[in-house]
């Protein structure tokens, strides 16, 4: 994936090409960070089963393996966070394994489906991770599609769909897992601790900015189970805008609010 980015060089650029992958970025750091993370993970909210379906499809199509092997993996990872057993931690496998080498490591490959028993009833979440290649398959035939139709209408612009695919495809599927990532490696290394937990999760603003709101680490690791990540009014989380915004037209519902005591020991820390 990151070598066929280079075919960048080969097809060129044009303004529609980045556009697609543009907006392929944040609709699938959305789903991903909505989807598996908040919503499948740590049932934060609540929503119907298509939009559920919808999210773990949008979340899929970033090759990052299926939605409840990633929701399985990442209830592990609570569990044991920074621990021994910890699946992509920092502080006992350094950088490289915590940021990438643990979604290729073999030892996690299985879906974990004790974790997740409350999921493995949804059928078509079971077919998606099986199947979890599909979408990603379906949105690179669309980037091809669209940027042939742009190429054949609207010459003008200079887009092909070569060029289409290459930038929606490959070039922001990888800064997609890149994004990911960097909360499993950085963010528990560069940033600020408000709360102090078992572990070395830390809040980055900048993280947050390109994640929606991922980067609010360690508020997460402290109140894990609630859909908003930046407890604070200056702490941007774009997921949890959305998803307030989704909550008025009946999409969304029970966002779950950081605790009380979030508050009383935020504060005391913001003051000291």
């Amino acid at each position: 994936m990151h070598a066929a980015c280079l075919l960048a060089f080969w097809v060129g650029v044009s303004w529609p090409a980045i556009a697609v992958c543009f907006v392929l970025y944040w609709v699938r750091i959305f789903s991903i960070t909505a989807g598996l993370h908040r919503l499948l993970a740590h049932a934060s909210f609540k929503t119907s089963r298509w939009f559920q379906f919808a999210l773990a499809w949008g979340a899929t199509m970033s090759l990052q393996k299926g939605p409840l092997w990633w929701a399985s993996l990442h209830r592990h990872h609570h569990a044991n966070s920074d621990e021994e057993d910890d699946i992509h931690s920092p502080v006992q496998d350094g950088f490289w394994h915590s940021h990438v080498g643990w979604i290729l490591s073999r030892r996690w490959e299985a879906t974990m489906w004790k974790l997740i028993p409350d999921l493995a009833k949804f059928g078509e979440l079971r077919w998606l991770n099986r199947f979890h290649v599909a979408p990603g398959l379906v949105m690179g035939a669309a980037c091809w599609g669209i940027g042939a139709l742009l190429e054949r209408a609207y010459p003008a612009l200079g887009a092909t769909g070569g060029q289409v695919f290459v930038w929606g495809f490959f070039v922001s599927t990888v800064l997609v897992y890149h994004a990911t990532f960097t909360i499993n490696s950085l963010a528990h290394v560069y940033g600020t601790r408000r709360y102090e937990t078992k572990d070395t999760s830390k809040n980055n603003w900048l993280m947050a900015i390109f994640t929606m709101g991922e980067g609010w680490h360690n508020n997460h690791h402290f109140a894990p189970s609630s859909e908003r990540l930046g407890f604070f009014w200056w702490e941007v989380d774009l997921a949890h805008y959305v998803l307030v915004a989704l909550s008025w037209v009946g999409v969304v519902w029970d966002l779950k609010k950081p605790p009380r005591r979030a508050y009383e020991v935020g504060e005391r820390a913001e003051a000291a």
